[in-house]
């Protein structure tokens, strides 16, 4: 059964069988932290593990079709999101719901759903790149038709992401700059970019509604909050408090675990089931289930790697390597912070974490990747098909006497 579903699914085996992975470990995971939301919510685990297997299963639904369309067509499909993204992250900024002094969220009317337009951003603006670098590369130096065009979309995709989620931003302008390098633009002109980026987001960090939180986290990594001795501050007033916690699941993870549905800080985490889960999955499955869960996002980028080697065209090429950048950087970010590498972030663990838009759009991203292996697939097969040595005709009668 496995092996006939497997034939139909086209593109990279080896990242299909990841995601499988990703999932099925995302299902033990989340139905083990979500034990203290359930009971604050007066609700039964088992809803949060259906809730979670329904959104896993429309996304492995969006992934093959996403991978059933050529990829050619998102060139076009582009414009249209870009189109969607910039009224949709303005709307949000000014009516979103608003969490933490944050409003990164659009509730679907008559749903009680939420959407975080974030999501739709990255994939959109990474698209959207892609397309456009493919098509400047003629003209990839000139500074009118290429470069103030390119850049424009993605200064202004970081500011309005910035307001509410400098995180996500800074990831988004990183996966930005490293299409910017693989598609020829210029080292001065990067850092022309890079230095505006840098004053933009200086000016959001300074002015946002969010400053206080950002410059309270940044401090609270460095450790240069001063704290007075004579004042006890309570454990969940700390400002490193679900830092501390992350690292207390993960040292006490030893090298096995404690096992499945043992995690005792997935009592005492904020959210155990989403931006720390891999503390959770260390407690667990140990520094073993750790290093594996790392290997699989790094065997992931390397398969990218391939297809960005192999793609016949530019655009495929782009596509693989700014998806591909973008879900492993996001990735590799979740776990620095839970391992005490880097400041809160509030980042997901793409395919791991508890979520609905993020499993979504991390699936179509997958699929454009699969669509993108595919096409290699297909015109493999066609150049094999030619150089297949064709049987010779015998004429009845031409056989000389």
């Amino acid at each position: 059964m496995l092996q006939n579903i497997m034939s139909k699914l086209k593109g990279d085996r080896w990242i299909w069988i990841i995601v499988i992975i990703l999932s099925g470990w995302s299902l033990l995971a989340v139905y083990s932290s979500v034990g203290t939301l359930a009971y604050k919510e007066g609700k039964g685990t088992e809803m949060y593990l259906l809730k979670h297997f329904s959104i896993i299963a429309i996304g492995f639904i969006l992934m093959y079709l996403s991978h059933k369309l050529d990829y050619r067509y998102y060139a076009g499909i582009s414009k249209i999101l870009m189109g969607i993204t910039i009224p949709l992250l303005l709307f949000t900024l000014l009516f979103g719901s608003s969490v933490n002094q944050a409003s990164r969220w659009l509730t679907i009317p008559g749903t009680g759903m939420t959407f975080q337009t974030s999501d739709l951003a990255k994939l959109s603006l990474i698209v959207f790149l892609a397309r456009m670098l493919s098509r400047k590369q003629e003209e990839i130096k000139d500074v009118k038709k290429a470069f103030l065009p390119i850049m424009g979309s993605v200064c202004g995709v970081f500011v309005l992401i910035a307001w509410a989620n400098m995180s996500t931003a800074v990831m988004l302008f990183g996966v930005s700059v490293l299409l910017l390098l693989i598609g020829r633009i210029s080292f001065k002109q990067i850092a022309i970019v890079s230095a505006g980026v840098v004053l933009l987001g200086i000016i959001v960090v300074s002015v946002g509604p969010r400053r206080a939180t950002y410059y309270s986290r940044v401090k609270s990594f460095f450790g240069v909050e001063k704290k007075d001795d004579a004042t006890p501050v309570s454990f969940q007033d700390d400002k490193n408090y679900q830092a501390n916690n992350a690292k207390i699941a993960i040292a006490t993870g030893g090298l096995f675990g404690k096992g499945p549905g043992n995690s005792v800080q997935r009592n005492v985490l904020p959210h155990p089931y989403s931006d720390f889960i891999y503390a959770i999955i260390i407690e667990e499955y140990g520094t073993v289930g750790g290093v594996i869960l790392l290997f699989l996002y790094l065997a992931f980028m390397y398969r990218c790697i391939r297809i960005v080697t192999m793609s016949p065209k530019a655009f495929g090429t782009f596509l693989a390597a700014g998806l591909g950048f973008s879900l492993t950087i996001q990735a590799l970010a979740n776990m620095a912070v839970a391992v005490g590498l880097g400041p809160v972030t509030g980042v997901p663990l793409p395919l791991v974490s508890m979520g609905g838009t993020s499993i979504l759009f991390t699936s179509v991203a997958l699929g454009i990747i699969l669509s993108v292996s595919r096409n290699i697939e297909e015109l493999k097969g066609k150049e094999q098909l030619d150089e297949k040595p064709r049987p010779k005709k015998v004429v009845i009668g031409s056989i000389p006497a």
